[in-house]
């Protein structure tokens, strides 16, 4: 017999397990919004406890996200989420049987990685060169290939003379970037007009509070309008560092450690994209 756990009480004991396993911050974020959601559902449906929740119920679920708009790349990912939950169900013998064991992934294309050419990203430093914070957002994107959360997250503690300290996700320890002299410039021009502030963030608002994700992503879609490049997004400058950096000759292992890739094969990937580059811009001897 499973022990019983009421619907109402399955996100509080999931995410304990999560940080207990030393789950990043956003993927516990991401996973307790995907599993309120799949509750809320059942307890529409008068569903009780979890072992109520059948195949079923997960179905209906995910083609209710489609009919509401969500891509099958999200749909997906939500899977993802909850496949893990229940995972975590059956461990704990909240459950006898896992419902989601027959439930497949949806099949979707997945895009080549979106990179900048030499004119694009110049035309994007041009158009924010005048704001100090987003210009010094760019150029980090550009020099060190960071993630938009590590960006975000980062502290004033973290900036050394050559390098950044980049925070390891959950227990994993943190790497060290290498920070060249365009990005330290950048830097030092922004935290020279950042506002007084004892938050420990390197980059906040006019009032001193953290600039988030969403604030990020917002500042740099506004500037690549200005910048005349479409259908471009943050994380393209990230990809954009690794290609670039790869068509100047710079080692696979070497690339694969600095953007923090857990596995070199997700580095390899971008493979594909270099002699394209090569072609186009030639060898380049600093983005």
């Amino acid at each position: 017999m499973p022990i019983s756990l009421n619907l109402v009480d399955s996100p509080q004991k999931f995410i304990d397990y999560l940080k207990k396993s030393g789950r990043a911050h956003a993927t516990i974020l991401a996973y307790g919004k995907d599993i309120d959601q799949l509750i809320k559902t059942a307890l529409q449906k008068q569903r009780k406890s979890v072992d109520e929740i059948t195949k079923e119920d997960i179905d209906g679920f995910l083609s209710q996200l489609s009919k509401e708009g969500y891509t099958l790349k999200s749909v997906s990912r939500k899977l993802n989420s909850i496949k893990t939950f229940f995972k975590f169900l059956k461990a704990n013998n909240f459950i006898d049987f896992n419902p989601t064991q027959e439930i497949p992934h949806p099949k979707y294309e997945t895009k080549p990685p979106r990179v900048l050419t030499k004119i694009e990203y110049r035309a994007l430093r041009d158009a924010c060169r005048q704001d100090t914070r987003t210009s010094a957002i760019v150029e980090l994107f550009l020099q060190t290939g960071l993630r938009i959360s590590e960006l975000a997250n980062m502290e004033l503690a973290d900036i050394k003379d050559t390098e950044l300290t980049i925070a390891g996700q959950g227990k994993k320890n943190g790497r060290s970037v290498p920070l060249n002299k365009a990005a330290k410039d950048a830097l030092e021009k922004y935290l020279q007009k950042r506002p007084a502030s004892n938050n420990k963030k390197v980059f906040i608002t006019k009032t001193g509070r953290p600039f988030l994700i969403r604030n990020i992503r917002t500042v740099i879609d506004r500037y690549f309008k200005l910048a005349g490049i479409p259908d471009a997004k943050v994380n393209d400058l990230r990809h954009t560092f690794v290609v670039h950096h790869l068509a100047n000759g710079v080692p696979l292992t070497t690339i694969s450690k600095i953007v923090g890739h857990k596995r070199l094969s997700t580095t390899e990937k971008y493979l594909d994209l270099v002699n394209e580059t090569i072609k186009e811009v030639g060898r380049l001897n600093e983005l």
